[in-house]
């Protein structure tokens, strides 16, 4: 299941945001205290986290800072109602943030931006994983060639197959 990682100190904002991302299968967890979600960093992964950029106890562009070490794959965004240029620059820079988002927000907006930042997580796990099958395949094949070459060292020739004009196997030593 994906989960969502929202934080942000205003109550009123988490619930809108809940109530908005109810109607989808994702599980979300907002969090008033910035201290609170980075615990729970280390027990959920999460596919999207989202911060105000604005906090009294850590700012947005820490925070991410600090997600971004423990969970690098997840997707990151601000959400802010103090959009300059500066902070923009410092988020996208500092945190590697997706996307910046701004309050107040139109609804289509969080589940247009959501959903395709779940959709290039789930992109980015499939080709890890995609990657790692390749990487254990090729460990398989060279563990393979190794013994072939090994093989044929020890008897040479046990690895080639002997073929007649019309490409049929020839079992016995000689050719008739």
């Amino acid at each position: 299941m994906i989960k969502i990682q929202l934080v942000d100190d205003e109550p009123h904002i988490l619930s809108a945001l809940q109530r908005l991302l109810h109607q989808h299968r994702w599980e979300v967890h907002a969090f008033t205290d910035p201290h609170a979600a980075l615990e729970a960093l280390t027990e959920h992964e999460y596919a999207v986290i989202v911060s105000d950029f604005r906090m009294p106890s850590l700012d947005g562009i820490t925070y991410l800072q600090f997600a971004k070490q423990r969970q690098p794959h997840a997707m990151r965004m601000v959400l802010s109602g103090h959009g300059d240029r500066q902070s923009m620059m410092q988020a996208i820079n500092r945190a590697e943030i997706y996307r910046f988002l701004s309050k107040p927000w139109e609804d289509y907006e969080i589940e247009t931006a959501l959903l395709s930042a779940i959709d290039l997580y789930m992109l980015r796990q499939e080709n890890q994983r995609l990657l790692d099958q390749v990487r254990n395949q090729q460990s398989t094949l060279d563990l393979q060639e190794q013994e072939l070459r090994r093989l044929e060292a020890e008897h040479p020739g046990i690895t080639r197959v002997r073929r007649d004009e019309d490409g049929s196997v020839l079992l016995d030593e000689e050719p008739n």
